[in-house]
C-alpha cells in the first residue's frame, strides 16, 4: 500500500535527534525522501549537549531502513547560505520539495530580569528566526512544484501561555504563531499551508538534563530522581503522563502534512495532554 506521503521530499531541521528524527523517520515510513538538516554542535547559552554528526548519520541509517532516500547536511540555522545550499542540494538530487518542517530549537531558563543577552539573542535567533530562514528557503522550492505543499513549524505549549523563567523561549514560541498566521495568509492561494504544532514537555534531550531536571527541582537538598521529576512534570499536564514521546508529534506532522490535513492552515495544534489549559 502506498504511504499517506509517497514519493513526495521533506525538509526537516534538528533532524539528527529527538522530535526532528522521529518527524524524518516517520515521515519516511510513510514514502517521503528526507532532506535532514542539524547542526551538530552545543551553543554556549544552553546547558546540555546537543546533537552530533553521529546522531545525524543515524538519522540517516533509519529512514533509508525505511527504504527510503536521505540527503544530510550539517548546517546551522541561523546560517541563510548554508540552509539555503542544503536545500538546494536536496531538491537537485530528488527534484522536487512538498514539506517542510521547521524543528531545530534550543531551551534554557532564568528569570526574565536575569537573563544575559546571549541567551536571548541566542534563543530568538535559533527558534524564531531559524524557523523563518527554514521557510525562507523552501518556499521558493515548494512554490516551484505548483503542487502546493505544506510547512510545519514546532512551536510549544509556551507558545500559548507563560511559562516561568521562560520568557526568551516564551517570546520566540510566540513569534512562530505570528509567522505561521501571516504565511498561512501569504501562501494559501498557492495551496501551500503552513500550521503550528504546540507540544507539551517531549522526551527528549531537551528536557532530559541537569538543567531542566534543575529547574524542576530546585531543592539541593531534596532527591532529585527520576520519579520525583515526573511527578513535578505531570502536575503541568492534564492528562496524567509526565511528557509525552517525539513519535506521537510525528503522527500530527503526518497528518498535517497529508492529504488528511488539506484544509488545515494558520492553525495552532496542540499536542500537549492538556497542558494549555492548565493555568
Amino acid at each position: 500500500m502506498a504511504g499517506k506521503l509517497e514519493d513526495q521530499v521533506a525538509f526537516v531541521t534538528g533532524a539528527a535527534r529527538g522530535q526532528g528524527r522521529s518527524h524524518a523517520v516517520r515521515m519516511a515510513a510513510e514514502g517521503a525522501d528526507i532532506i535532514a538538516v542539524d547542526r551538530c554542535a552545543d551553543l554556549e547559552s544552553v546547558n546540555y549537549g546537543l546533537a552530533t554528526e553521529a546522531d545525524l548519520d543515524e538519522t540517516c541509517a533509519l529512514v533509508e531502513a525505511q527504504g527510503r532516500k536521505v540527503v544530510r547536511h550539517v548546517a546551522d540555522v541561523r546560517d541563510l547560505a548554508a540552509l539555503t545550499a542544503a536545500v538546494e542540494d536536496g531538491v537537485g538530487r530528488f527534484g522536487r520539495l512538498d514539506i517542510a518542517v521547521a524543528n531545530a530549537g534550543i531551551a534554557s531558563y532564568g528569570a526574565g530580569a536575569d537573563l544575559t543577552e546571549q541567551q536571548w539573542d541566542e534563543m530568538i535567533d535559533v527558534n524564531l528566526s531559524g524557523v523563518w530562514r527554514t521557510a525562507r528557503v523552501a518556499i521558493p522550492h515548494i512554490r516551484a512544484g505548483g503542487r502546493g505543499g505544506c510547512i510545519l513549524m514546532t512551536s510549544s505549549v509556551a507558545g500559548l501561555r507563560g511559562i516561568p523563567h521562560a520568557a526568551h523561549y516564551a517570546a520566540s514560541k510566540h513569534g512562530v504563531v505570528g509567522l505561521v498566521k501571516v504565511l498561512a495568509l501569504e501562501l494559501g492561494a498557492e495551496g501551500i499551508r503552513v500550521n503550528a504544532i504546540h507540544p507539551t514537555n517531549v522526551n527528549t534531550g531537551m528536557i532530559r538534563n541537569d538543567a531542566t531536571v534543575e529547574l524542576f527541582l530546585p531543592n539541593p537538598d531534596k532527591p532529585r530522581t527520576e520519579e520525583a521529576f515526573a511527578r513535578i512534570a505531570q502536575q503541568l499536564n492534564v492528562l496524567p503522563v509526565p511528557w509525552i514521546e517525539p513519535e506521537v508529534v510525528s503522527e500530527t506532522v503526518v497528518f498535517l502534512a497529508s492529504e488528511a490535513g488539506k484544509y488545515i492552515t494558520g492553525a495552532s495544534i496542540p499536542v500537549d495532554a492538556g497542558m494549555s489549559q492548565r493555568w
